[in-house]
């Protein structure tokens, strides 16, 4: 009797420990479920990409009388991925025919409004543009635009890359494609899909097909919100998370987010991220304008963007992608004879853009400090901005061409293999149209024409002669004689400096004109010094050359240290008449919804005598 009591008081505290212990656990995991509650809402509102600034370079204006050829057409034609042959009005198509030309450019949203799509029929001749035409009725264009090159981006870690779409602009057959081969039951399920999961387990045992089991929502968790590990505690996390995240938002919120977030490839260092971008990578379309097949190809290699790349592994690939094409057909999302037309279409992949971050890493360098005179690192790198440059492709080609040219005969003759660096410039405008920071253009290495300051040489004499010609007591003409004998100059504590002309000759008297033209040493440095070398410096520094020249008399003959970039604002101000325009290399700069955000004006300040110039 007296053992009954105790083990029933036993059992009593067993229960009450018991019940303590779940309620604790069930009071951690409503802790535990609020905290990723938090998290999950907190980083799925509001912006929840941050998206890389889009570089452009100019975009080509067309108008009858361009200076542009048939072959100097098609190249840009190239560059930006239009394809042969037409296709009714198909944006991004063209047909050539000798020097004529049938094109249907793309719509796109530049700095001063959107441009349509158009259909437009360009004869060339001579080197020059000379008929623009609508193609449909034949009435004469004045004036149009191709879209821009897009030469790179600023991206966020990682170098994650992507095109933003909303879902109403994402084709019915890439919707469904997703449905029948990621997530059959994904308008049925609350986040997560205990059948699916089932099923993979049974297909698991019996030694079928392996599959995740892991629904679109829980996907888009797993990329979203956690790391690749394979642990019990990130999958509990992952299926806690995506029935929050079901709870809080809907069904298409939460597709149209995965569509865009969903990694599907890599090109260099560049991530390809969601469904948009993908399709201009793959097949240089708009998301909206790819075919059946084309679709069920992107959604066939979400699994695995690395073994079903279709670059690397058609065959593969296309296996993968007509796998798709039967799970439509077997859910009935398209006809028997709808699987049978797509089962037979080429992959269509165009040539793989090796591009990576971007293909003009020295240009990109300066129109990087540029834009960190207005914006911090990482509103370039999150908020999604247009960016305008001045880059012209074809002044670039010809740039990248004649330095990789020119090294290569120089190396003939030479010991040493040397480097070089192009910078071009439109002096009216002061735009940088083209800029090479080495002989291998796309090698984002050290960038020469922003930073290799080397002594410039007689590259300075035109600023002595400016300063003479500018002289406010008239001094000097063009003919005023200069002596070209032996100099020999001394400073106090500095060695004797004793100049020589290259030829190792002495000319006696010449014509101020003369010394110039000839670049002699001597007489340009006796006039530097009559003129004196703070002088020199100073209009140097007014030609835009910098301020940072030590007063030595050797100044006057270039013993100063100056960036290719640097001496091209020097002889800018020149070419310009006298009139300072400062380098630039951006126009425009947009919100990533096409707003204006920053206009770069065009800044001129007159800083030498005209008559002097000329």
């Amino acid at each position: 009797m007296s053992s009954s009591p105790r083990k029933s008081r036993k059992r009593s505290r067993f229960k009450r420990t018991a019940l303590k212990l779940f309620a604790a656990a069930l009071a951690g995991l409503a802790l535990y479920t609020l905290y990723l509650d938090f998290q999950v809402r907190q980083q799925f509102e509001g912006r929840r990409f941050a998206l890389p600034s889009r570089v452009y370079a100019r975009p080509l204006d067309l108008f009858p009388g361009a200076h542009l050829s048939a072959d100097e057409f098609a190249q840009e034609l190239k560059r930006l991925g239009y394809k042969q042959p037409l296709r009714g009005n198909e944006p991004g198509r063209f047909e050539r025919h000798g020097d004529d030309f049938d094109v249907v450019t793309r719509p796109f949203v530049f700095w001063d409004g959107a441009q349509p799509s158009q259909a437009l029929h360009l004869e060339f001749y001579s080197n020059n543009l000379e008929t623009l035409a609508n193609r449909t009725d034949g009435s004469p264009v004045t004036l149009t635009r191709l879209d821009p090159v897009y030469i790179g981006g600023i991206y966020p870690g990682h170098n994650e890359d992507r095109v933003l779409v909303k879902l109403d602009e994402v084709p019915a057959d890439l919707v469904n494609a997703l449905l029948a081969v990621e997530d059959r039951r994904y308008y049925s399920h609350i986040g997560i899909d205990p059948r699916g999961i089932a099923r993979a387990l049974v297909n698991m045992i019996t030694g079928g097909e392996i599959q995740g089991g892991s629904t679109l929502t829980q996907q888009l968790v797993k990329n979203f919100f956690l790391t690749p590990e394979r642990t019990l505690k990130r999958k509990f996390n992952e299926a806690l998370m995506a029935l929050l995240l079901e709870y809080h938002y809907d069904k298409e919120e939460i597709l149209e987010t995965y569509i865009n977030e969903i990694y599907l490839g890599q090109d260099k260092n560049r991530a390809i991220h969601g469904f948009g971008l993908a399709a201009r990578f793959y097949f240089g379309k708009r998301l909206n304008e790819l075919s059946l097949a084309q679709s069920a190809m992107l959604v066939g290699i979400v699994k695995g963007p690395q073994l079903y790349d279709p670059h690397k592994r058609p065959d593969r690939t296309l296996e993968r992608r007509n796998l798709a094409l039967g799970l439509m057909r077997d859910q009935q999302f398209i006809s028997e004879h709808e699987f049978l037309r797509a089962k037979i279409e080429p992959l269509g992949v165009g040539d793989k853009p090796s591009m990576g971050t971007t293909r003009y890493p020295a240009f990109f360098g300066l129109v990087r400090r540029q834009l960190l005179e207005y914006y911090q690192e990482e509103d370039l790198r999150s908020e999604g901005l247009q960016i305008f440059t001045t880059l012209d492709p074809r002044t670039q080609a010809a740039g990248e061409s004649a330095l990789v040219k020119r090294l290569s005969l120089i190396d003939k003759s030479e010991d040493k293999r040397l480097e070089g660096a192009v910078v071009v410039t439109d002096s009216q405008n002061g735009e940088v149209l083209a800029l090479v920071g080495g002989r291998d253009p796309s090698y984002p290495g050290f960038n020469r024409a922003l930073d290799a300051r080397r002594p410039i040489g007689s590259l300075m004499k035109p600023a002595v002669y400016l300063t003479a010609l500018a002289d406010p007591q008239h001094r000097y003409t063009l003919i005023t004689p200069l002596d070209d004998s032996p100099l020999v100059w001394e400073e106090p504590g500095r060695e004797p400096w004793a100049p020589e002309n290259y030829d190792k000759t002495y000319h006696g008297e010449v014509p101020l004109r003369s010394a110039l033209a000839n670049s002699y040493n001597i007489p340009t440095a006796r006039l530097g010094l009559e003129l004196g070398v703070d002088k020199v410096l100073e209009q140097a520094t007014e030609l835009g050359a910098g301020d940072h020249f030590p007063p030595y008399a050797s100044s006057v003959l270039g013993a100063v240290a100056m960036s290719p970039l640097d001496v091209t604002q020097m002889y800018q101000t020149i070419a310009s008449g006298g009139f300072r325009v400062p380098l630039r290399a951006i126009r425009e700069v947009l919100t990533t919804d096409g707003a204006p955000l920053q206009r770069y004006q065009l800044s001129v300040e007159q800083v030498a005598d005209a008559k002097a110039i000329y």
